[in-house]
């Protein structure tokens, strides 16, 4: 399954919503006369709802769509996408220095490259949530470097502690685009992430969650970065330095994760920072990140006083 949340003009509460080829259907819609299946308002709540809830509006979903309903369909320019999860419950996990051309790029001149021996968490804050298609804020007041870093995001369907490596992706309900906007001035500023990462708009996500049933393997997939249409990074998952299950295992250690918890997984070679000169992004500048089989965020940085 493809989930996304959605609104429209004369209903701008978001709700679910499944995305096809010709478009996006409500959920609730599509299933008003499935018995069967009872359906969480949102995404999230679908989520802590279980893999038995998971399996049962998905089976409602196919048995609509075979019948040929077409309750609650539009098309994807009749609606706004919001992130699929609008408001995570907790911050976003973050993976630094998760590709060795990252390491290498980021690594000041004359030293040498050193990639880390166990991964690099930090986090954001989940106002910095932001939706797929969204402008991404930018008050010159704080920052006067926005850059951007794609990324594979991880959302977590079943709550854990100490996860064993070879169930981790057991753990797993789907996986998402995420865009780790950075204010790289704060974040070295204040010797640490957090700030910098979390600044409101910073995280554009989306704009569908696939289900980890459908996306198949994620440590084989494409993902790339253009910049007003000239790429700025290509590579794949398959170069991560740890892969989604590792993340997993170190992550749950002593610690528990909860459903709709979201992960992103680290950038690979290409940021602005990694540049010579470096270079940051502009008023005006559309920021593309798009990983195959999922789909593509499109935003447009925009100054703003927030």
């Amino acid at each position: 399954m493809r989930y996304a949340t959605f609104s429209t003009p004369d209903a701008q509460t978001p709700r679910l919503g499944v995305v096809h080829a010709g478009g996006i259907t409500d959920v609730h819609q599509l299933l008003a006369d499935e018995r069967s299946a009872h359906t969480p308002p949102t995404l999230l709540e679908l989520i802590q709802a279980g893999p038995e809830a998971w399996r049962r509006v998905g089976d409602a979903i196919e048995r609509a769509r075979r019948a040929g309903s077409q309750a609650g369909a539009f098309t994807s320019e009749q609606v706004r996408w919001h992130a699929p999860i609008p408001r995570p419950l907790k911050n976003v996990v973050c993976l630094g220095l998760n590709y060795a051309s990252h390491v290498a790029e980021t690594t000041p001149s004359g030293r040498p490259a050193k990639a880390p021996e166990i991964p690099v968490f930090f986090t954001k804050a989940p106002t910095a949530v932001n939706g797929p298609y969204d402008p991404i804020p930018w008050d010159r007041s704080v920052t006067n470097q926005v850059d951007y870093e794609a990324e594979l995001g991880v959302v977590i369907g079943v709550a854990g502690r100490n996860i064993p490596r070879a169930r981790a992706r057991e753990h797993v309900f789907g996986y998402t685009i995420i865009n780790d906007v950075s204010a790289r001035d704060l974040q070295f500023g204040h010797k640490q992430w957090f700030k910098g990462k979390s600044l409101d708009g910073f995280c554009p996500m989306g704009p569908v969650v696939v289900t980890a049933d459908e996306f198949g393997d994620p440590q084989n997939k494409r993902i790339s970065l253009r910049v007003n249409g000239e790429t700025r990074q290509s590579a794949t998952t398959a170069e991560m330095l740890f892969p989604i299950d590792v993340i997993i295992e170190f992550l749950s250690r002593g610690m528990t994760i909860e459903p709709g918890d979201v992960i992103a997984t680290g950038t690979p070679e290409g940021v602005g920072l990694g540049r010579n000169p470096p270079s940051y992004l502009e008023d005006g500048d559309v920021v593309e990140t798009e990983i195959d089989g999922i789909g593509l965020l499109r935003n447009q940085i925009s100054i703003t006083s927030l």
